[in-house]
């Protein structure tokens, strides 16, 4: 993967410009964090060169001078939301979250839970945090919110939230995920703050859309493609051309909530301190592009890449037609098609040959090799076994895996797991591969080669199981597939 973004330009630029924020307000900066906060995969896919931690390593920097809010929607809470990506609901994700900043030394001030109502499962989840001396705080729902701001921005309103004690200049506020209320806090604190005598700022942290790129750059497109499902339109901050002349991208409901916002701020600090969506932000990534064709191919990659992901999710019976559908027309406005992802045809040319599915990987320098179906062997089994054999030269007729080492693994999956499907899945096969390492020299050699897999490239022509999914998507394989089932059966054991 050709390197496009300069990661220590941006950790050093980043964290001098979010001290610059704090000292304009004087007292204290509420930083409201969008995206993810130190597993930004995304970021990494189409910014080649940003580390998926860069946000955590910038903020680890200020660790001196920051603590830490979580916020957590009580209603998620309540209706066990699942952060997709990671399988998990928001309620164990923010627990998640505050190991990992622990283990950092990061200081972790209390989790808010908003839009609080006595939730029987959120009072539990609260009693969970006090009893390992997390403070939690309760906001809760203000009617008509965000158009009635005198009644926001009152004691009936932002008054009745509890104010969280913060002692630090940076308080960063973050989330598991979108929904969660975090600007609410962020305009709560400030409420609370001046009323106290405090002097204190907000501004916002969100990697995309990129203000200072162009609108249809295809970063900025790629996010479009990301978010979907949320109907988010990147488009040019009228604000800001009007204040400044100058052309910026914000995305439409940053855009569509300003005009409240000012309103709020001058309100409750007297005067807005901004004119522009685009001045409430921090985000200096668009500084640190330093090769525009590698980011460019890196996240034209990460449209189709979302495309194939909004098709399989329709045919799962977990996503829209719509989004699909627009992201469909954003492949067209950027000319792109699916025969620009070169593992495709490979895979598909392969299925058809053997007439079972079939998977392709393009190694890094370019080589793309297939993996078919076997009575051993799922589709992207046999594609691991045979990228690592083609990494570490080993000759084709050279088995890594002798079939006796396969085939108790069948047994046991089938006789006493009860599967039906006997086929050995790649977390099975890497565990054969590595117990077969430690006598044989060639296995050996050939998990030697497993770390090299990272950032490759891959494609299935039937759509893959929980666990093929996962374990590809540990090793760091970017894997697409076919919208369409191995089988016709309603209910699918993995």
């Amino acid at each position: 993967m050709k390197i496009g973004f300069d990661n220590d330009k941006y950790l050093e630029m980043q964290s001098q410009h979010i001290r610059d924020r704090i000292a304009k307000f004087g007292d204290k900066l509420y930083l409201e964090f969008g995206g993810k906060l130190f597993d930004d995969y995304h970021a990494s896919r189409v910014l080649p060169g940003f580390k998926p931690d860069s946000k955590l390593q910038m903020l680890m920097q200020l660790k001196d001078e920051a603590e830490i809010v979580i916020v957590i929607n009580a209603d998620d809470i309540e209706k066990n939301k699942v952060r997709g990506d990671l399988g998990i609901t928001y309620d164990l994700d923010v627990l998640r979250l505050i190991d990992v900043f622990k283990s950092r030394g990061l200081y972790i001030n209390s989790v808010v839970l908003t839009r609080f109502n006595d939730q029987p499962t959120a009072i539990k989840f609260e009693k969970r945090l006090l009893d390992n001396g997390i403070n939690v705080y309760h906001h809760f729902s203000i009617p008509n919110y965000p158009t009635d701001v005198d009644l926001i921005v009152s004691d009936n309103g932002y008054g009745r939230n509890e104010y969280v004690e913060t002692s630090r200049k940076l308080v960063v506020i973050t989330a598991p995920g979108p929904g969660s209320g975090k600007m609410a806090v962020c305009l709560s604190q400030l409420y609370h703050e001046h009323k106290r005598g405090v002097k204190a700022g907000y501004a916002k942290f969100e990697t995309f859309p990129i203000w200072n790129i162009p609108l249809k750059h295809p970063v900025n497109v790629a996010y479009e493609a990301a978010t979907a499902d949320l109907n988010d339109v990147n488009m040019i901050d009228p604000f800001h051309l009007e204040a400044y002349g100058i052309t910026t991208v914000n995305y439409n409901r940053d855009i569509e909530i300003f005009p409240v916002l000012n309103t709020m701020f001058e309100l409750i600090l007297g005067e807005s301190p901004y004119k522009s969506p685009t001045d409430m932000g921090v985000n200096m990534a668009g500084n640190c592009i330093i090769d525009d064709e590698a980011v460019c191919y890196a996240a034209n990659q990460e449209i189709i890449r979302r495309y194939y992901a909004a098709l399989s999710n329709q045919t799962k019976g977990v996503g829209s037609n719509d989004e699909a559908f627009k992201i469909d027309i954003l492949m067209k406005q950027s000319k792109l098609s699916t025969s620009d992802r070169k593992v495709i045809a490979p895979a598909l040319e392969k299925a058809e040959e053997t007439g079972a599915p079939a998977a392709a990987i393009e190694l890094a320098d370019g080589r793309i090799i297939t993996g078919k179906t076997t009575n051993l062997l799922g589709a992207c089994s046999a594609m691991l076994l045979n990228a690592l054999k083609s990494l570490a030269n080993i000759p084709d007729e050279v088995d890594i895996l002798d079939a006796a080492v396969i085939e108790p693994i069948q047994k046991l999956k089938v006789g006493s797991f009860g599967s039906i499907n006997p086929r050995l899945h790649t977390d099975e096969i890497l565990i054969a591969l590595s117990m077969s390492a430690v006598t044989n020299p060639t296995a050996k050699l050939a998990m030697e080669k497993l770390p090299q897999l990272r950032d490759t490239e891959a494609h299935a022509s039937v759509i893959l199981s929980e666990t093929d999914n996962r374990i590809l998507k540990k090793l760091g394989i970017r894997v697409t597939t076919e919208p369409t089932y191995e089988t016709k059966r309603l209910y699918r054991k993995q």
